[in-house]
């Protein structure tokens, strides 16, 4: 299944903190069904190519709905046809390369 990452970041906001805007942005994942993983600079989320693109567009509005002057968004997709995979799989798999340098 297909990953998107993103990172909403509002522009012009009276403050500096972001943390609404995120806690919205899952919200747009968990109304949808979709799985997702919040990381300290970006949420990744997974599902079908049109679901997360479309996701991604609704979570890209969010902070000019409560009032935010201009947004930048970035979006990273990975798409891979050669075998299944998912969030879990991602990180479990960087997790067991690395072997004891991590704890998971």
């Amino acid at each position: 299944m297909p990953l998107l990452e993103i990172s909403v970041i509002p522009v012009g906001t009276q403050s500096t903190s972001i943390s609404d805007y995120v806690s919205e942005a899952c919200k747009v994942a968990v109304d949808r069904g979709l799985s997702y993983q919040v990381t300290p600079t970006s949420t990744v989320i997974e599902g079908s190519l049109d679901q997360i693109l479309d996701a991604a567009k609704e979570m890209h509005q969010i902070p000019f709905r409560v009032g935010a002057d201009r947004v930048v968004t970035n979006i990273t997709i990975d798409d891979r046809h050669d075998k299944d995979m998912d969030i879990q799989d991602q990180v479990r798999t960087v997790v067991r390369e690395m072997g004891s340098a991590v704890v998971p």
